[in-house]
């Protein structure tokens, strides 16, 4: 059960970066505003800046690694 959860999360965290990187790649993001409950609105924004963070640091950790190069 744990592990199960583990893997929910980890693939959760995955899509919010997925989306962070499109959203900086393409400037799409998904239409907050037309979620008619706030408290859902706001959970999902908090997602989202979640996979901006995660996205940050993946770029950090990829900038300081020797097999990785900017073009």
């Amino acid at each position: 059960m744990l592990g199960k959860l583990i893997h929910l999360g980890i693939d959760a965290l995955l899509v919010s970066a997925l989306l962070a990187g499109v959203r900086r790649t393409t400037g799409l993001t998904p239409a907050l505003s037309q979620v008619p409950n706030k408290d859902v609105r706001q959970l999902l924004r908090t997602y989202l800046e979640f996979g901006e963070y995660a996205f940050d640091f993946a770029v950090v950790i990829f900038g300081r690694s020797d097999s990785f190069e900017r073009k």
